[in-house]
């Protein structure tokens, strides 16, 4: 008897020509699986959707060739160096003039210096670049990125993310999924999506603001060693040190300063601005998982 886990996925999501959307939301939310949808590597069960005016059911063959899609894992050939991968993908969209543009394309990911080298020998951030690569050449108008920097340093997570903005720049459509609040950051724009349904959109400034969270930092000696304590207290709905200070945050500003009262004595408490990170936590707490289980 197999067993496989469906999730039900409710999504509508515009993003502009140049613009940058980050795909939040927890795991097994359903962000892998619309991203696979709207490149056309997935079929929906129910509904209808567009992507770049095209049908999604009827025309997933001239949607896929107007995407770029890279994916959690590397998926290149290993024992290829990577100016042969690159032409491999070449004849793969039937690309006219193959040499120049693999070369063009090894020129402006900074990848012609290890032209010749094996994809399996690359590092982690190597691997990234040439799967980015590998993703733009056939210049689509639209590139899905599913939680590409994961396990790279932070230099590589930077320069990745110099490059992505300058696809952006030329006018190519970001849609990148991820957990890093950092990179949520580096983003335009967006979308916080839990167990298939979206539940908030816009810029980080819009979205902090729609959450009605109000936030305080606590500064004093052990201020940092009372998280666990204060979470506890009525009208908290997060507490974390951030360093030395404390960070407490709930969605009634009155009721938040009631609940850290008895050690304003010796910790001092001042109004700071809700974070990313404490409407992504908010939002996955009261996430209910509707995911299907079928046996």
């Amino acid at each position: 008897m197999s067993e496989s886990l469906a999730i039900a996925v409710h999504v509508d999501l515009t993003v502009m020509p140049g613009r940058i959307c980050g795909f939040l939301g927890p795991n097994g939310s359903g962000k892998t699986t619309t991203l696979r949808m709207i490149c056309g590597l997935l079929i929906p069960d129910a509904g209808e959707g567009e992507v770049l005016g095209l049908d999604l059911a009827n025309q997933r063959r001239a949607i896929k060739h107007q995407i770029g899609y890279m994916t959690q894992k590397f998926g290149l050939f290993s024992d290829l160096s990577i100016a042969e991968n690159l032409e491999f993908i070449a004849r793969v969209y039937r690309l006219d003039r193959r040499r120049e543009r693999v070369a063009d394309t090894l020129e402006k990911l900074g990848l012609m210096s290890r032209a010749d080298q094996l994809a399996g020998k690359l590092s982690g951030g190597w691997k990234q670049r040439l799967a980015l690569a590998a993703a733009v050449m056939h210049e689509p108008k639209i590139l899905l990125l599913d939680e590409p920097t994961a396990g790279v340093d932070p230099q590589a997570r930077r320069e990745f993310w110099d490059q992505i903005h300058a696809l952006a720049a030329e006018g190519m459509t970001v849609l990148v999924s991820t957990h890093y609040m950092d990179e949520a950051e580096r983003c335009h724009e967006i979308a916080y999506i839990a167990y298939g349904v979206m539940l908030a959109r816009g810029t980080i400034h819009e979205v902090i603001a729609r959450s009605g969270l109000s936030a305080l930092q606590g500064e004093g000696p052990g201020a940092d060693r009372l998280a666990a304590e204060i979470e506890q207290q009525p009208g908290v709905a997060m507490a974390a040190p951030f360093g030395t200070p404390l960070h407490v945050c709930g969605p009634d500003p009155a009721a938040l300063r009631a609940a850290v009262q008895p050690w304003a004595d010796r910790i001092r408490f001042t109004p700071a601005e809700p974070s990313l990170e404490d409407v992504f936590i908010h939002l996955m707490r009261g996430a209910t998982d509707n995911s299907v289980e079928a046996r």
